[in-house]
């Protein structure tokens, strides 16, 4: 019998107990064992829970207890989820984990803790909810060189701009439309300022190219910015507006890493992916294109992406499943600014000073543009060059325009 203790109750922990005693039959036979949840951490009261049974509030019962074979964290943060998956890995037991931030941030030695006691860090949950993307990179493209990781990996900003270019909301509108739905937390930050989509990129770069990014190393910025006027400008040339989380192999083994709103031309499949939904593409030399798109987050998506990883643990404890990277260094990951790219510019000026200072431009129109407002869009250029030509320029909006 494997037995199984979740840490945390919340969302994703609930999600996880739910999924593993509704479908336990099922799990049971895919891993030729009996998987059984023994085990619940938090330090709240659940009164007329149906795993009363279950519930302790010290950890260290679960790590002291040599039944427990894989524990679950679902708490969230890299301080006390650091703490206790330290100290299960060191006792032998495998974590299993949707904790991004804590990959993000210490996933290198916590794969390597994992692997000196003979146990196994899993943690596909930690990027696009119940999207299978993680392993694949991993199994199915192995016979890639991959190049280049481009994803939608947050789904509450990614709705807060479907709302805004469907419905004409404000920023502030579709927030509070967000956080109303339970979309968005009362504090948005992590979200709206692109912190959220930094953790998953890095760890979509670490097991893209081998090496671990971490979030203070990739250039993030979020959806404050965007505005209506923007949302106009970019559809009347059928671009749409959307955050993105890029990682993109460099010479010399670098990568260049970076997250911010671009303008999607129409015809690129993540043009299309709304509301709450995430997508990843992913360039290989032999595949070409692939993308990856489902539920970004959720009670149940996010379970199930979960309990996938319990039962990959569960079918055989001791594997090593090779699923680390090596370190990563301070020169690893090199500046966004080498990139060059066509750019959406909004800025106080007139057409003709547009082209003074930026060439052969694509001038944009909207209907209720104020005089003396000026939107277009630049030939390739990298972000350096494109500050620099629009120095003494009163600039509102400044996106790269994904090519």
């Amino acid at each position: 019998m494997v037995h199984v203790a979740i840490l945390g109750f919340g969302t994703v922990g609930s999600g996880v107990a739910e999924v593993l005693t509704q479908n336990g039959g099922l799990i049971d036979r895919r891993v030729d064992d009996l998987v059984r949840l023994k085990y619940i951490l938090d330090v709240r009261e659940f009164p007329g829970s149906p795993y009363a049974d279950c519930f302790v509030k010290d950890f260290s019962v679960i790590e002291q207890d040599p039944e427990i074979d894989i524990v679950v964290e679902t708490i969230g943060g890299a301080t006390i989820a650091l703490d206790f998956t330290t100290r299960a890995l060191k006792a032998g037991k495998s974590v299993v984990t949707s904790n991004k931030e804590l990959v993000a941030t210490h996933g290198y030695e916590l794969l390597n803790l994992a692997r000196e006691h003979g146990c196994s860090y899993l943690f596909e949950a930690s990027v696009g909810g119940g999207i299978p993307i993680l392993r694949p990179l991993t199994s199915c493209l192995a016979a890639n060189e991959l190049t280049q990781v481009t994803g939608i990996l947050n789904g509450t900003t990614n709705y807060i701009l479907t709302r805004m270019i469907r419905s004409g909301l404000t920023f502030d509108q579709a927030l509070k439309e967000a956080q109303d739905n339970g979309y968005a937390e009362k504090d948005p930050t992590a979200d709206v300022d692109g912190h959220d989509a930094c953790r998953k990129i890095c760890i979509l770069a670490a097991l893209a190219f081998g090496r671990h990014v971490y979030p203070d190393q990739v250039p993030t910025q979020g959806i404050r910015g965007v505005t209506l006027e923007d949302v106009a400008y970019a559809d009347s040339v059928g671009y749409k507006i959307k955050l993105l989380g890029r990682a993109i192999r460099q010479p010399q083994g670098k990568v260049c890493a970076y997250v911010a709103p671009h303008l999607v031309p129409g015809e690129n499949p993540l043009a299309g992916v709304e509301d709450v939904f995430n997508a990843i593409a992913v360039t290989g030399n032999a595949i070409g294109d692939v993308m990856f798109y489902g539920r970004g987050a959720g009670k149940l998506p996010t379970a199930s992406a979960v309990v996938a990883d319990v039962i990959d643990i569960a079918k055989d404890l001791k594997k090593d499943r090779h699923n680390g990277w090596e370190e990563g260094a301070p020169d690893l990951v090199v500046s966004s600014d080498i990139l060059s790219s066509p750019w959406y510019v909004r800025a106080q000026c007139t057409a003709d000073q547009a082209r003074l200072a930026c060439g052969e431009i694509h001038l944009l129109a909207r209907a209720g543009a104020p005089a003396g407002e000026a939107a277009f869009l630049t030939p390739p250029m990298t972000e350096p060059q494109i500050r620099d030509r629009l120095q003494g320029m009163e600039v509102g909006s400044l996106f790269r325009v994904l090519a």
